[in-house]
C-alpha cells in the first residue's frame, strides 16, 4: 500500500524519443529519486535502448546519443528493475501527464501494474505559486532560489531538481495550511482546485 503521506514518494523523469507513446515513441532514459518521510534516501538512473535510432533533435536536446544507447540495456530490462525500485509508492513528476503516459506504456510492455497514484508539481505550482513568471521546472527552481548543479533534460538531474522543488513546496503548503504533515490526498486536491478557489483550502 502506498503511504498516505505526501512526503514519501518517488519522483521520476523520462527522456524519450518523442512526445507520445501512442505515436510509437519510447523511453530512452529514466531517472528517479526516492523520498522517505521528507528525506531523499535513494536514486535510480539508467539509459535504455529503444531498439531503434533516435533523431538528431533528440540527441542535441538531451545529450543522449545513439552511440550511448547502443550499449544500453533494453527498455524491458530497465523497466523491470525500475518496477522493483518504485514498489507500491506514490509517484510524482513535473508535468506528470507526460511521464505517466510513458510509464504506463513501458510497463504495459512488460505486463506490470503499479499501485501508486501520481501527483504533479506543475499543476500544484500553478495553484500555490501564482505569481511565478511561469511554471517550467527551471523557472520555479530559480523562483524559489534553489541550488542547481548540472544540466536540464537529463532524467536524473530533472528528477533531483523536481524533488528539491517538491520538498520546498511541501514546506510552503505546511506553513500555509497549518498542517503538521501533508497527506497525499490533500496534495491532489490542491492540484484539482481552481486557482481562484485554492486559498479556501488553506483557511
Amino acid at each position: 500500500m502506498p503511504s498516505p503521506y505526501a512526503d514519501t514518494i518517488i519522483v521520476l523523469d523520462f527522456e524519450t524519443t518523442g512526445l507520445s507513446p501512442d505515436q510509437g515513441d519510447r523511453a530512452i532514459e529514466i531517472g528517479a529519486v526516492k523520498i522517505d518521510n521528507g528525506v531523499v534516501t535513494d536514486t535510480f538512473q539508467e539509459l535504455m535502448n529503444p531498439g531503434r535510432r533516435v533523431n538528431s533533435f533528440i540527441e542535441q536536446y538531451t545529450g543522449i546519443s545513439n552511440v550511448m544507447l547502443s550499449t544500453a540495456r533494453p527498455c524491458s530490462e530497465v523497466m523491470q528493475r525500475f518496477a522493483e525500485f518504485i514498489g507500491d509508492d506514490n509517484l510524482l513528476a513535473h508535468n506528470a501527464s507526460f511521464d505517466k503516459k510513458f510509464l504506463d506504456a513501458e510497463f504495459q510492455r512488460i505486463n506490470h501494474n503499479y499501485q501508486g497514484q501520481f501527483a504533479c508539481t506543475l499543476l500544484t505550482s500553478r495553484r500555490i505559486y501564482q505569481d511565478a513568471p511561469n511554471h517550467k521546472l527551471g523557472t520555479l527552481v530559480d523562483y524559489k532560489g534553489l541550488a542547481e548543479d548540472g544540466g536540464y533534460h537529463r532524467a536524473l538531474f530533472d528528477a533531483k531538481m523536481t524533488a528539491k522543488l517538491y520538498l520546498t513546496m511541501l514546506d510552503d503548503i505546511q506553513q500555509r495550511s497549518g498542517m503538521h504533515r501533508i497527506e497525499f490526498g490533500f496534495l491532489q486536491k490542491i492540484a484539482n482546485t481552481s486557482k481562484r478557489q485554492v486559498e479556501r483550502l488553506f483557511s
